[in-house]
C-alpha cells in the first residue's frame, strides 16, 4: 500500500495545470457552439435567426434576410474550425465576430440581454487568445 505521503506529494491530475484545463475548456467551447450555431441558421431550429438581423443589413447587403444567415452560418462554421486547428487565431476571429453580432444588435434598437451576454462571450474568447501558445 502507498504511503498518504507519496499521494500528498502528487498533485492531483486536475489541479496540475489550471491554466491548461482552462485553454481546453474554452477551446472546446469556442468550437462546438459556432459550429452548432452556423449548422442552426441553415434549420432554424433554435430560433429563427433572421429577427435578430437589423433591417440595414439587408439595405446594405442587398439579399434576403435568410440568405445573409446562411452566410453568416457559413463564417461561423469556419470561427469554429479555426479555434479547434489555430486557436490563438480563431479566438480573435470569434471575438471580432461577436463585436459584429454585438454591434448589429445595438443597431436594431432591441435584444440587448443578448449583446451582454455576447459581450461576455467576447471577453471569453479574449481570454481563450491569451492562454492559447504561440505558433511555432
Amino acid at each position: 500500500m502507498k504511503s498518504s505521503s507519496a499521494l500528498a506529494t502528487r498533485p492531483s491530475l486536475l489541479a496540475a495545470a489550471p491554466e491548461r484545463q482552462a485553454f481546453l475548456l474554452l477551446r472546446t467551447v469556442f468550437t462546438v457552439a459556432p459550429i452548432i450555431f452556423g449548422l442552426d441558421k441553415f434549420t432554424n431550429l433554435l430560433t429563427h435567426w433572421t429577427m435578430y438581423l437589423a433591417p440595414v443589413a439587408t439595405s446594405v447587403v442587398p439579399l434576403p434576410a435568410q440568405t445573409i444567415m446562411y452566410i453568416v452560418g457559413v463564417v461561423e462554421i469556419i470561427a469554429g474550425l479555426a479555434v479547434a486547428f489555430r486557436p490563438r487565431f480563431g479566438s480573435l476571429l470569434v471575438a471580432a465576430w461577436l463585436l459584429g453580432i454585438i454591434i448589429n444588435l445595438i443597431v436594431l434598437g432591441n435584444f440587448y440581454d443578448v449583446a451582454l451576454r455576447d459581450f461576455g462571450l467576447l471577453v471569453g474568447a479574449l481570454a481563450l487568445n491569451r492562454l492559447s501558445p504561440k505558433a511555432r
